[in-house]
């Protein structure tokens, strides 16, 4: 169990900030890191050809660490949305064959799949999950033999519904499928192995579970798609890149891996130096430790949720880090503007009350959040 970490992040003492599922805070030190990054194009003679690719190998290797894949099997990109792109446009759907996602899943990781299905003449599928259900049981007897891609999270965005995905690796290898993942909701705070669940592609925007900062986010890429075809022609991924004098040569070979497939401008001189320092803090931290932490007291939390009337998702059926909780009938519209002017920040999706807390939540917080959602329900 990790103690509050509060005094690592910017957020004054009278803010409960619950929503790690919109958006992290900074850490002060990733801040810090970012001004160092910002600076050194204020003063751009200062920049060397090393600024261009150091800071992306050392996020890649970090990133790589967190979830158990060698580092020449990440690229850096810029959204989720960017990363289910590129694997939409590498995988294969034949007519007919179906693609299974979940129903209310992000919208970044239905538009690819529904655009390939309508090119494909392909099969785009909704899987429904019943409310406080797991999502597992019900995509597993979704995907069949005319299944080609299951792309999926680790936990819907609007409940916390949880996908166990070894057990979705199992299946689509019966069936002979690919796995997408997007993560965004779960890299960070749940432990995440792709030694284990060695998806086909895997994106994950880092600006929320990841406390990076926003338009940074990473792509795995399985050895199968390594000569595949990336959205973006660069010139910083191909053999000799660094030999700035010899550019004019366009080479087109593209260096080893999953490099084919980082963004244009990956570079960011600004953002990257606080993404490392973010990923290292969350190594430190250990997410084995910040998983534990975040269930035990979110599981307390939901027993006191339940009692004044919200309904919570069962902690079997959830990330441990997630909470979705159903409203009583008839509670009052303006509920978030009124817990907004407490300083009690949380958020609606779909209908669910999303309760996301971080290691910079107390018990004072949940205090001030059951007392205020007492009163204003």
């Amino acid at each position: 169990m990790l103690s509050s970490q509060k005094e690592l992040f910017d957020i004054p003492d009278e803010v409960v900030y619950l929503n790690t599922a919109y958006m992290s805070p900074l850490m002060h030190s990733v801040v810090a890191a970012m001004d160092d990054g910002v600076r050194l194009k204020a003063q751009p003679w200062t920049l060397t050809i090393d600024h261009f690719f150091n800071d992306v190998e050392i996020a890649k290797s970090l990133f790589g660490q967190l979830v158990h894949a060698p580092a020449d099997r990440i690229a850096v990109i810029p959204s989720a949305s960017y990363g289910l792109s590129t694997a939409a446009n590498n995988l294969s759907l034949r007519e007919g064959q179906r693609i299974i996602t979940l129903k209310h899943q992000f919208p970044s990781h239905t538009y690819p799949w529904k655009r390939k299905a309508r090119e494909s003449s392909g099969v785009f599928v909704e899987v429904d999950v019943p409310q406080g259900a797991a999502a597992t049981q019900s995509l597993l007897q979704a995907i069949d033999d005319r299944t080609a891609i299951v792309a999926v999270p680790n936990v819907l965005w609007t409940t916390g519904a949880y996908v166990d995905l070894v057990a979705m690796r199992q299946r689509c290898d019966e069936v002979g499928a690919a796995l997408v993942l997007d993560l965004t909701q779960s890299a960070g705070a749940l432990v995440t192995d792709f030694e284990k669940i060695r998806p086909d592609f895997a994106a994950v925007a880092n600006y929320k579970w990841m406390l990076c900062p926003y338009s940074t986010g990473f792509l795995y890429v399985d050895p199968a798609y390594f000569d595949g075809q990336p959205l973006e022609e660069g010139w910083v991924t191909r053999k000799g890149a660094r030999n700035f004098m010899r550019l004019t040569e366009n080479p087109e070979t593209f260096e080893a891996g999953a490099i084919r497939y980082d963004m244009g401008e990956r570079a960011n001189f600004a953002l990257l130096p606080g993404v490392n320092k973010a990923l290292r803090q969350l190594l430190d931290w250990d997410i084995a430790a910040i998983e534990t932490t975040l269930a035990a007291r979110n599981a307390d939390l939901c027993q006191r949720l339940d009692t004044i009337g919200l309904e919570t998702v069962a902690a079997e059926n959830r990330g441990g880090h997630f909470i979705g909780a159903q409203l009583p009938q008839g509670t009052r519209d303006d509920l978030l503007t009124e817990l907004a002017k407490e300083k009690v920040y949380l958020s609606m999706r779909n209908g669910s009350l999303r309760i996301t807390p971080h290691i910079w939540n107390d018990l004072n917080d949940f205090d001030r959040v059951i007392d205020a959602l007492s009163r204003l329900i």
